[in-house]
Protein backbone atom coordinates (compact mmCIF):
# COMPACT_ATOMS: atom_id res chain seq x y z
CA UNK A 1 0.00 0.00 0.00
CA UNK A 2 1.34 3.68 -1.04
CA UNK A 3 1.08 5.96 1.60
CA UNK A 4 1.71 10.02 0.95
CA UNK A 5 4.19 12.04 2.85
CA UNK A 6 4.04 15.42 2.74
CA UNK A 7 7.61 18.06 3.38
CA UNK A 8 7.32 21.37 3.84
CA UNK A 9 10.53 22.34 2.84
CA UNK A 10 13.54 21.52 -0.07
CA UNK A 11 15.85 20.77 2.79
CA UNK A 12 13.20 18.00 4.24
CA UNK A 13 12.60 17.15 0.32
CA UNK A 14 16.60 16.27 0.05
CA UNK A 15 17.10 14.45 3.39
CA UNK A 16 13.79 12.06 2.21
CA UNK A 17 15.12 11.58 -0.42
CA UNK A 18 18.74 11.17 0.36
CA UNK A 19 17.70 8.75 3.56
CA UNK A 20 16.45 6.25 1.18
CA UNK A 21 18.67 3.24 0.48
CA UNK A 22 19.69 2.27 -2.96
CA UNK A 23 16.86 -0.55 -3.40
CA UNK A 24 14.48 2.01 -4.65
CA UNK A 25 13.37 3.32 -7.94
CA UNK A 26 11.36 6.79 -8.11
CA UNK A 27 8.65 8.65 -10.63
CA UNK A 28 8.13 12.19 -10.61
CA UNK A 29 4.94 13.93 -11.51
CA UNK A 30 3.62 17.38 -11.82
CA UNK A 31 0.22 16.83 -10.53
CA UNK A 32 0.39 14.77 -6.99
CA UNK A 33 -3.22 14.23 -7.28
CA UNK A 34 -2.62 11.21 -10.55
CA UNK A 35 -2.05 7.77 -9.04
CA UNK A 36 -0.05 5.45 -11.09
CA UNK A 37 -0.93 5.16 -14.53
CA UNK A 38 0.31 3.43 -17.86
CA UNK A 39 -0.05 5.50 -21.26
CA UNK A 40 -2.11 2.25 -22.13
CA UNK A 41 -4.84 2.78 -19.28
CA UNK A 42 -4.84 6.56 -20.17
CA UNK A 43 -5.75 6.08 -23.70
CA UNK A 44 -8.28 3.80 -22.97
CA UNK A 45 -9.88 5.69 -20.63
CA UNK A 46 -13.00 4.90 -19.39
CA UNK A 47 -13.63 2.20 -21.99
CA UNK A 48 -10.73 0.07 -19.89
CA UNK A 49 -11.84 -3.58 -19.23
CA UNK A 50 -9.76 -6.93 -20.08
CA UNK A 51 -10.85 -7.02 -23.84
CA UNK A 52 -10.03 -4.08 -24.63
CA UNK A 53 -6.65 -4.09 -22.76
CA UNK A 54 -5.86 -7.39 -24.40
CA UNK A 55 -6.91 -5.76 -27.82
CA UNK A 56 -5.04 -2.63 -27.65
CA UNK A 57 -1.70 -3.59 -26.82
CA UNK A 58 -1.94 -7.01 -29.68
CA UNK A 59 -2.77 -4.21 -31.93
CA UNK A 60 0.03 -2.11 -31.42
CA UNK A 61 2.22 -4.73 -31.10
CA UNK A 62 1.15 -6.05 -34.53
CA UNK A 63 1.09 -3.12 -36.08
CA UNK A 64 4.59 -1.67 -34.86
CA UNK A 65 6.38 -4.75 -35.66
CA UNK A 66 4.97 -5.66 -39.00
CA UNK A 67 6.10 -1.52 -39.98
CA UNK A 68 9.62 -1.53 -37.69
CA UNK A 69 11.97 -2.19 -40.73
CA UNK A 70 10.42 0.64 -42.78
CA UNK A 71 11.70 3.42 -40.44
CA UNK A 72 13.60 1.91 -38.54
CA UNK A 73 17.11 2.81 -40.69
CA UNK A 74 20.26 1.17 -38.98
CA UNK A 75 18.71 0.41 -35.30
CA UNK A 76 18.61 -3.19 -33.83
CA UNK A 77 15.57 -5.23 -33.88
CA UNK A 78 14.14 -5.61 -30.46
CA UNK A 79 14.36 -9.54 -28.88
CA UNK A 80 12.32 -9.90 -26.47
CA UNK A 81 8.46 -8.31 -25.88
CA UNK A 82 9.50 -5.67 -22.92
CA UNK A 83 12.09 -4.63 -25.51
CA UNK A 84 9.63 -4.24 -28.43
CA UNK A 85 7.31 -2.23 -25.36
CA UNK A 86 10.19 -0.52 -24.67
CA UNK A 87 10.98 0.85 -28.26
CA UNK A 88 7.24 1.53 -28.77
CA UNK A 89 7.29 3.38 -25.31
CA UNK A 90 10.47 5.51 -26.04
CA UNK A 91 8.61 6.60 -29.59
CA UNK A 92 5.19 7.45 -27.89
CA UNK A 93 3.17 4.30 -28.42
CA UNK A 94 1.10 3.74 -25.67
CA UNK A 95 1.88 1.06 -23.61
CA UNK A 96 1.58 -0.70 -20.26
CA UNK A 97 4.58 0.25 -19.26
CA UNK A 98 5.39 2.89 -16.75
CA UNK A 99 8.91 4.79 -16.52
CA UNK A 100 10.95 4.73 -13.60
CA UNK A 101 14.26 5.81 -12.86
CA UNK A 102 16.59 4.76 -9.79
CA UNK A 103 17.78 8.56 -9.40
CA UNK A 104 15.65 10.48 -7.23
CA UNK A 105 16.73 14.00 -8.26
CA UNK A 106 16.53 12.28 -11.80
CA UNK A 107 12.81 12.05 -10.95
CA UNK A 108 12.68 15.19 -9.70
CA UNK A 109 13.64 16.73 -12.70
CA UNK A 110 10.44 14.62 -14.86
CA UNK A 111 7.82 16.32 -11.77
CA UNK A 112 9.12 19.23 -12.85
CA UNK A 113 9.31 19.01 -16.95
CA UNK A 114 5.81 19.25 -17.76
CA UNK A 115 4.97 21.24 -14.86
CA UNK A 116 2.66 24.52 -15.31
CA UNK A 117 3.94 26.91 -12.59
CA UNK A 118 0.59 28.62 -13.12
CA UNK A 119 -1.42 25.97 -12.15
CA UNK A 120 -0.30 26.03 -8.59
CA UNK A 121 -0.92 22.21 -8.19
CA UNK A 122 1.74 20.36 -5.87
CA UNK A 123 4.34 17.99 -7.29
CA UNK A 124 4.83 14.32 -6.54
CA UNK A 125 7.44 11.84 -6.20
CA UNK A 126 6.82 7.79 -6.52
CA UNK A 127 8.83 5.76 -4.16
CA UNK A 128 9.22 1.89 -4.46
CA UNK A 129 11.17 -0.37 -2.44
CA UNK A 130 12.26 -2.29 -5.91
CA UNK A 131 13.76 -5.61 -3.60
CA UNK A 132 10.58 -5.88 -1.83
CA UNK A 133 8.35 -5.83 -4.72
CA UNK A 134 10.35 -8.19 -6.29
CA UNK A 135 10.57 -10.49 -3.74
CA UNK A 136 6.55 -10.46 -3.11
CA UNK A 137 6.18 -10.74 -6.76
CA UNK A 138 8.84 -13.92 -6.89
CA UNK A 139 7.16 -15.54 -3.85
CA UNK A 140 3.69 -15.30 -5.57
CA UNK A 141 4.97 -17.01 -8.65
CA UNK A 142 6.52 -19.64 -6.53
CA UNK A 143 3.17 -20.22 -4.62
CA UNK A 144 1.44 -20.65 -7.79
CA UNK A 145 3.97 -22.64 -9.93
CA UNK A 146 5.90 -25.14 -7.49
CA UNK A 147 8.61 -25.44 -10.31
CA UNK A 148 9.76 -22.10 -10.45
CA UNK A 149 12.79 -21.60 -8.24
CA UNK A 150 14.32 -18.34 -9.61
CA UNK A 151 15.14 -15.62 -7.26
CA UNK A 152 15.72 -11.84 -7.28
CA UNK A 153 19.05 -12.57 -7.92
CA UNK A 154 19.02 -15.41 -10.02
CA UNK A 155 17.00 -13.02 -12.12
CA UNK A 156 19.44 -10.50 -13.16
CA UNK A 157 20.12 -9.73 -16.88
CA UNK A 158 16.86 -12.04 -17.91
CA UNK A 159 14.49 -10.09 -16.26
CA UNK A 160 12.99 -9.62 -19.97
CA UNK A 161 12.86 -13.58 -20.62
CA UNK A 162 10.90 -14.45 -17.04
CA UNK A 163 8.36 -11.76 -17.69
CA UNK A 164 7.72 -13.03 -20.93
CA UNK A 165 8.08 -16.96 -20.39
CA UNK A 166 5.91 -16.97 -16.59
CA UNK A 167 4.54 -13.84 -15.57
CA UNK A 168 2.99 -12.32 -18.69
CA UNK A 169 2.37 -16.07 -20.19
CA UNK A 170 0.03 -17.14 -16.78
CA UNK A 171 -1.38 -13.37 -16.44
CA UNK A 172 0.12 -12.76 -13.02
CA UNK A 173 -1.91 -10.48 -10.77
CA UNK A 174 1.92 -9.13 -9.57
CA UNK A 175 4.07 -5.70 -10.51
CA UNK A 176 7.00 -6.65 -12.17
CA UNK A 177 9.77 -4.25 -12.37
CA UNK A 178 12.61 -4.30 -15.31
CA UNK A 179 15.15 -2.78 -17.21
CA UNK A 180 15.21 -4.25 -21.46
CA UNK A 181 18.08 -5.82 -21.68
CA UNK A 182 18.39 -3.90 -24.49
CA UNK A 183 19.06 -0.16 -23.54
CA UNK A 184 18.74 2.80 -25.75
CA UNK A 185 20.83 5.58 -24.86
CA UNK A 186 18.33 7.62 -23.50
CA UNK A 187 17.20 5.18 -21.06
CA UNK A 188 20.78 4.88 -19.74
CA UNK A 189 21.13 8.68 -19.60
CA UNK A 190 17.99 8.79 -17.68
CA UNK A 191 18.91 5.63 -15.27
CA UNK A 192 15.54 4.36 -16.66
CA UNK A 193 13.97 1.56 -15.38
CA UNK A 194 10.03 -0.13 -15.82
CA UNK A 195 7.06 -1.07 -13.71
CA UNK A 196 4.72 -2.93 -15.24
CA UNK A 197 1.53 -4.90 -14.26
CA UNK A 198 2.32 -8.92 -14.84
CA UNK A 199 -1.43 -9.15 -15.95
CA UNK A 200 -2.12 -6.72 -18.56
CA UNK A 201 -5.74 -6.83 -17.46
CA UNK A 202 -4.85 -5.41 -14.42
CA UNK A 203 -4.37 -1.50 -13.91
CA UNK A 204 -0.78 -0.85 -12.12
CA UNK A 205 -2.36 1.08 -9.61
CA UNK A 206 -4.71 -1.67 -8.57
CA UNK A 207 -1.76 -4.18 -8.23
CA UNK A 208 0.55 -2.43 -6.34
CA UNK A 209 -2.10 -1.36 -3.75
CA UNK A 210 -3.15 -4.93 -3.25
CA UNK A 211 -2.72 -6.86 -0.16
CA UNK A 212 0.36 -8.48 -1.47
CA UNK A 213 2.53 -5.71 -1.20
CA UNK A 214 1.20 -4.14 1.95
CA UNK A 215 4.32 -4.83 3.86
CA UNK A 216 6.64 -3.32 1.06
CA UNK A 217 8.31 0.44 1.65
CA UNK A 218 6.07 2.24 -0.72
CA UNK A 219 5.14 6.31 -0.59
CA UNK A 220 4.37 8.69 -2.60
CA UNK A 221 6.33 12.57 -1.60
CA UNK A 222 3.96 15.14 -1.65
CA UNK A 223 5.62 18.44 -2.69
CA UNK A 224 3.87 21.60 -2.68
CA UNK A 225 4.42 24.05 -5.33
CA UNK A 226 5.51 26.89 -3.37
CA UNK A 227 8.93 24.82 -3.73
CA UNK A 228 9.36 24.66 -6.99
CA UNK A 229 11.53 27.18 -8.20
CA UNK A 230 13.82 25.87 -5.12
CA UNK A 231 14.15 22.63 -6.89
CA UNK A 232 14.45 24.07 -10.48
CA UNK A 233 17.64 26.66 -8.97
CA UNK A 234 18.57 22.66 -6.90
CA UNK A 235 18.76 20.70 -9.51
CA UNK A 236 20.40 23.07 -11.83
CA UNK A 237 23.30 23.22 -9.44
CA UNK A 238 23.42 19.45 -9.74
CA UNK A 239 23.95 19.78 -13.47
CA UNK A 240 20.49 17.51 -13.56
CA UNK A 241 18.75 19.27 -16.62
CA UNK A 242 17.05 18.22 -20.27
CA UNK A 243 20.85 18.84 -21.80
CA UNK A 244 22.13 15.92 -19.50
CA UNK A 245 19.04 13.81 -19.61
CA UNK A 246 18.40 13.75 -23.55
CA UNK A 247 21.62 14.89 -25.15
CA UNK A 248 20.32 16.27 -28.29
CA UNK A 249 18.47 19.39 -29.56
CA UNK A 250 15.16 18.34 -27.88
CA UNK A 251 17.07 18.51 -24.47
CA UNK A 252 18.58 21.84 -25.59
CA UNK A 253 15.02 23.42 -26.73
CA UNK A 254 13.28 21.88 -23.54
CA UNK A 255 16.37 23.31 -20.92
CA UNK A 256 15.60 26.92 -22.43
CA UNK A 257 11.49 26.57 -21.77
CA UNK A 258 12.23 25.55 -18.81
CA UNK A 259 14.55 28.50 -17.74
CA UNK A 260 12.42 30.85 -19.01
CA UNK A 261 9.48 29.53 -17.35
CA UNK A 262 11.30 29.27 -13.78
CA UNK A 263 12.31 32.72 -14.04
CA UNK A 264 9.43 34.56 -15.29
CA UNK A 265 7.22 33.46 -12.25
Amino acid sequence: MIYDLLVNSIDELIRSLNSLPNNFVFRGQSDASWGLQSTLERTIGTKWNARNARKFEDYSLDVFKSKYHIYSGTEHIPKSKLSWLSVMQHYGVPTRLIDFTTSPYIALYFALETYDPQSKKDLSIYCLDYSAIMEKSIEYIKEKDKLFNETRFSIQGKQDLVFESTVDRYSYDIAWITEPIELNARIDRQSGTFLISGNLESTIDSVINSPLYDSSKLKKIIIPASLYEGIYVALRKMSINSKSIYGDLTGLAKSIRMELQAYTQ
